[in-house]
């Protein structure tokens, strides 16, 4: 960003009779992060921030906002006073995307839209000035602050959006005005706040509401959920996934413990390798290799942009336990799609031991919830992992399904108040040649389980 304070009132519409001289060079709502050159927004979270203007002058902002219903003190640095300064941040950032004036993709779905965006952004960086989504700053603070912080010779500008409710991405969208609109698929993560899979279609379907005319809809062709809706979008549509009637599809797929390699229909010569284990990746990819040839990027680049690909976050990681042990930890978040997904990768990679997996509670799945545990079950079985550890009350549903596929002794039940427990039966049980999956949503903290482990 780049820009004098005197236009920051123009774009604001605010009128005054003098303005200092000052350049602003980014914007930031964090005070610790705060550095010379920074507009201060003071946006209110859990507190308000007009509470922090005084921490972010002292790491040298050159200029705050500030809400015109509080009061002023004693003007140390120039302060621009808005009415609302959610509603400022919003109308600068629809300013200052005109202006810089980039193509736009966005990015949306329940699973895969971090991977996806990244993904996007290295492939269309091969001929492009790209900015992106810092790590998953996808909500009403994250997309504005992503396109005030672009430089102003980014060409394309690749945000990502998430949702928690009804209307968000249709917001959200509205900020962005994209180019191009991707979809990466429709899971049942924050079921519990829309009630069904269809909800989260629609809701998810938000993100072409403001794609522009000449826009293109890229989106996974295999969901039924997306296809239907999509008819009604008058964009061009470009889809992806395992089936041959989509416009991309893999044609082979080899999977490994950390890489995977696969082709395509469009150029079935051309091997395409990322480095993270999974089909469910291959579908990312495919969203990002659609994207690269919408604008033009070759596809010998878009493959040696895969291969190079370095992720913002990758939750999926291979750790070594202390006894030599492979753990493939993923605990910060989890989903029956996601858990779904990394349970078949699994199987399909070769171990010199046993496998191993410690699932916990999957969470803000509602009244669903039950069903949807004990759907898991049906990827669990004792041809493919030797032992299964439960952690949480939801998951008290899975183990009484397979209470009749596993020994007592090796499908054993923890509450989440029990992680010392599991952590010393782990130790206990673990050889340096297993192989360990650990995946939970947050709130179960099988962090703690993992740190004594590695």
């Amino acid at each position: 960003m780049k820009m004098k304070l005197k236009e920051v009132y123009s774009a604001l519409k605010i009128n005054v009779d003098s303005v200092p001289d000052v350049d602003i060079t980014g914007v930031c709502f964090d005070s610790r992060k705060a550095k010379e050159g920074d507009l201060f927004f003071p946006l209110k979270g859990e507190r308000d921030g007009h509470e922090f203007i005084g921490s972010a002058i002292s790491n040298g902002v050159s200029a705050t906002v500030w809400q015109s219903d509080h009061e002023i003190p004693n003007q140390e640095i120039p302060y621009v006073v808005v009415k609302n300064v959610s509603t400022a941040f919003e109308t600068l950032a629809k300013y200052y995307l005109a202006k810089v004036n980039p193509k736009v993709v966005a990015v949306t779905g329940s699973n895969g839209k971090t991977t996806t965006k990244d993904m996007i952004a290295a492939i269309l960086a091969t001929n492009n000035n790209v900015a992106k989504t810092p790590m998953n700053f996808n909500n009403e603070i994250g997309v504005p602050f992503t396109i005030l912080n672009m430089p102003i010779n980014t060409e394309v500008l690749v945000v990502e959006m998430g949702m928690d409710r009804p209307g968000q991405i249709d917001h959200l969208s509205s900020l962005a005005n994209p180019d191009i609109s991707v979809i990466t698929m429709v899971g049942e993560a924050h079921i519990e706040f829309f009630g069904t899979r269809d909800k989260i279609a629609d809701a998810k379907m938000e993100i072409v509401d403001h794609l522009q005319e000449d826009g293109k809809f890229v989106f996974d062709g295999d969901e039924p959920l997306l296809t239907e809706r999509a008819q009604k979008v008058e964009q061009k549509k470009l889809t992806f996934g395992k089936k041959d009637v989509n416009t991309l599809y893999a044609t082979s797929i080899k999977a490994g413990k950390s890489t995977t390699s696969f082709k395509t229909n469009l150029w079935p010569d051309l091997e395409f390798d990322i480095p993270m284990m999974g089909e469910y990746n291959v579908k990312n990819a495919l969203a990002a290799i659609l994207v690269g040839q919408a604008l033009h990027v070759k596809p010998e680049a878009m493959a040696k942009a895969l291969a190079d690909l370095y992720v913002t976050e990758n939750r999926t990681e291979w750790l070594k336990a202390k006894n030599g042990a492979d753990i493939l930890s993923d605990v910060y978040n989890s989903n029956p799609t996601a858990a779904i997904e990394v349970l078949e990768s699994l199987k399909k990679i070769s171990t010199p031991g046993r496998k191993i997996v410690v699932l916990g509670d999957m969470l803000e799945l509602g009244s669903a919830s039950k069903h949807l545990h004990e759907s898991l079950a049906d990827h669990i079985n004792t041809r493919d992992f030797a032992k299964v550890y439960l952690v949480g009350d939801e998951m008290k549903a899975l183990k009484t399904k397979l209470d009749q596929k596993y020994a007592d002794n090796d499908l054993i039940w923890y509450s989440k108040d029990q992680l010392t427990e599991l952590t010393n039966d782990l130790e206990k049980e673990i050889n340096s040649t297993d192989t360990v999956l650990l995946k939970a949503s947050h709130g179960i903290h099988l962090e703690n389980v993992l740190s004594k482990l590695v």
